[in-house]
């Protein structure tokens, strides 16, 4: 069951949420899970589909923002030189990107198989965090048949969240981690945009998590050094060009300090960002090429709505995780859990 902020009495920044609240109010933005647990194995894939389209032939203008670098993911350094994503993004634990990228590559293929050939190779897009702590990660458990289900599985409604897909075996700020979802909208020019965004929460020293309303869940300071990782997926169908799409991400660093995270050495804290108001055909003949663009001077806008969505996806990823043990009896509590405690206890 998904819970939100609103249901606890929290409330992250001042603008309205959109109707589901997750990434999926971007219109043609799908999310799908394929979730494992078996015993110690505990863990899946969620696939981003920007548009259900032929993403090689229609991509997205796209951006990526590395807070701090400590992870591995695959495509970044194309989506930065090129600004644009051409296939769904996927999420998964760190020792199965490759797993990921090749089912990506065969999926793309399948759709255009003058892929390596007639025209240029494909570039994947995948992201990781390290669910070990509770997930075998050394089985290799995620196969390519686990990444196409997750893709089949894509949908455009509210996004199921906490234990699910990528999300089953991480951990955040020492509780219950996973897939969390939520927006923004704001009007622009009379009309109606959103902004939203999906995270992977597997990050914050136990201790360190900060409620919007000041409250610490768990005190207990830990001398364990930040080993953790986020991965931020960013959507909106305001027309931005790469290099602002960048600045946006950027603020979903924000999001996450006002948590209390400090993006520590061991972190990989990752920010895609994509913009579904400007595409690119892959097949355009002629030379120049007309988009919209935001007026910078309204940027702002975006900002707020980068950090805020970022700060309540996070939150809604642990309040819709529910208390989990996985490999070797390693325990996790539910923030939701302790929350219900404390209004019971009020």
């Amino acid at each position: 069951m998904t819970r939100t902020v609103g249901d606890f009495g929290l409330a992250c920044g001042i603008l309205p949420a959109g109707a589901k609240n997750s990434i999926t109010d971007v219109p043609g933005v799908r999310v799908g899970h394929c979730t494992l647990r078996d015993g110690d194995i505990n863990t899946g894939v969620t696939a981003i589909l920007p548009h259900d389209g032929n993403l090689f032939r229609r991509k997205v203008t796209a951006a990526a923002h590395v807070i701090n670098g400590f992870g591995k993911t695959v495509g970044l350094t194309q989506v930065q030189e090129l600004g644009t994503i051409e296939t769904p993004i996927l999420l998964t634990n760190t020792l199965s990107v490759g797993t990921c990228a090749t089912a990506l590559i065969r999926d793309a293929i399948r759709q255009n198989p003058d892929i390596g050939r007639a025209t240029g190779t494909v570039n994947p897009v995948v992201g990781e965090c390290n669910d070990g702590p509770l997930n075998d990660i050394q089985a290799l458990a995620i196969a390519e048949e686990h990444a196409l289900a997750a893709l089949a599985d894509a949908h455009d409604g509210a996004v199921e969240q906490g234990n699910v897909g990528a999300g089953t075996g991480m951990s955040c700020f020492g509780f219950k981690g996973g897939i969390g979802s939520a927006s923004r909208k704001f009007k622009l020019d009379a009309g109606d945009h959103h902004l939203g965004v999906l995270v992977l929460s597997n990050f914050g020293r136990r201790g360190d998590l900060v409620l919007p309303d000041g409250r610490r869940p768990d005190p207990r300071q830990t001398t364990e050094a930040e080993r953790g990782s986020i991965m931020i997926v960013l959507a909106t169908d305001v027309p931005l060009e790469h290099r602002q799409l960048e600045r946006v991400a950027r603020r979903t660093g924000a999001g996450i300090a006002r948590l209390g995270s400090f993006w520590g050495h061991g972190s990989g804290d990752i920010a895609i960002a994509f913009s579904t108001g400007n595409t690119v055909d892959h097949d355009e003949t002629r030379d120049l090429v007309p988009q919209m663009t935001l007026n910078e001077a309204r940027i702002d806008l975006l900002f707020r709505a980068a950090a805020e969505a970022t700060q309540e996806a996070v939150l809604s990823s642990m309040l819709s995780a529910i208390a989990f043990t996985g490999r070797g009896g390693t325990h996790r509590t539910s923030l939701a859990d302790w929350l219900d405690g404390q209004s019971r206890a009020g």
